[in-house]
């Protein structure tokens, strides 16, 4: 049978629309769940969220470990958004081990914050050739949007092991940018905090690194600010950990504890979460270990109420397997198919 020539451009043309709309749905997904986890199809975990434009992005790790096998098998960090708590969009992985020539491996916990119009990613990796404990080090990421295109800001790691006043791993950074406009690093992990100013540019320190004092402190610090309070979240009282706090009138402290925002997971032996203010609602992001096949190195992101006393103190989350109800633009509940079922 003879084929004619425009029924191979035609057939081309097809095969082309093919791939294309494959390759968008693999990078641009779109569900409707309602539902602990909130994300999906991949198991994701170390949660930070971040409002802008109207819309709550999610950065996120992902666990690869193969189900039954030992250890963090962690290589990239995935974005998602949603504009009403309900549908969640994946913009798929947009930072990786690749992005840093200095790295070795182990894509674990990460930070974005803005400044200044740009977006900075702060990630910890293990280092190609700096290592005296762990090798652990963090750099950081910079693009336009929070969906990049990101790229190496500095070209080299910001903390490494042979930074003064380093811990035997330094993971689990977390930035906070002050109303004056002074940025702070923290991080920390095995019972050990750290913070250090950074510069205007971002990259570099701006002073001498200084050790934080936190009751129970094991990982996993994020501050956030409410009214003339901070709040600092971590995950404390060893391994596994619960989600605690403290709070200070100063984001230097001194910090006085306050008790316990999330308790055990039931199979999740880290806690990490970060807190959101969205549309007048405050949230708990974090993750757990509930999709089908989860476990400790196959974690799931999920979003409850963080809720506050009258005298500012947290409330400890409520966990639910519904999540948090849509919101409208005026931030107030709105009706789903899901929660008419509830």
């Amino acid at each position: 049978m003879k084929i004619s020539k425009y029924s191979i451009r035609k057939l081309a043309l097809c095969n082309a629309f093919i791939s294309i709309a494959f390759l968008c749905l693999q990078n641009v997904q779109a569900q409707k769940y309602g539902g602990n986890p909130v994300i999906e199809g991949i198991f994701t975990a170390d949660p930070c969220p971040l409002v802008y434009n109207d819309t709550l992005y999610l950065f996120t790790g992902r666990d690869e470990q193969i189900e039954g096998r030992e250890g963090f098998l962690m290589n990239e960090w995935q974005v998602f958004s949603t504009s009403d708590m309900y549908d969640y969009t994946s913009h798929g992985s947009l930072l990786s081990i690749e992005d840093f020539d200095w790295a070795a491996g182990n894509a674990f916990a990460s930070h974005v914050v803005e400044r200044d119009g740009k977006f900075w990613w702060y990630v910890s990796l293990t280092h190609k050739n700096i290592r005296v404990n762990e090798g652990f080090a963090i750099g950081v990421a910079v693009a336009d949007h929070p969906l990049g295109p990101y790229k190496d800001a500095k070209g080299s790691a910001i903390v490494t092991d042979k930074t003064p006043n380093a811990i035997p791993l330094n993971i689990d950074p977390a930035v906070f940018v002050d109303d004056d406009g002074q940025t702070y690093l923290f991080w920390g992990s095995w019972g050990e905090a750290r913070v250090v100013k950074l510069k205007d540019n971002m990259i570099e320190m701006d002073g001498k690194v200084q050790t934080l004092e936190l009751k129970n402190f094991f990982e996993a610090p994020f501050v956030h600010k409410k009214g003339d309070t901070y709040y600092m979240t971590y995950a404390g009282s060893g391994y596994p950990s619960k989600t605690e706090y403290a709070t200070s009138k100063s984001i230097t402290g001194p910090w006085t504890y306050q008790g316990v925002v999330n308790e055990l997971l039931p199979i999740s032996a880290t806690n990490h979460q970060g807190v959101v203010e969205f549309r007048d609602n405050w949230y708990f992001v974090y993750h757990n270990a509930q999709l089908p096949t989860g476990g400790v190195f196959r974690r799931s992101v999920s979003i409850d109420k963080l809720e506050y006393t009258e005298d500012g103190l947290i409330k400890t989350v409520e966990r639910t397997k519904t999540s948090v109800p849509a919101i409208d633009k005026s931030g107030k509940t709105i009706q789903t198919e899901n929660s008419k079922k509830d």
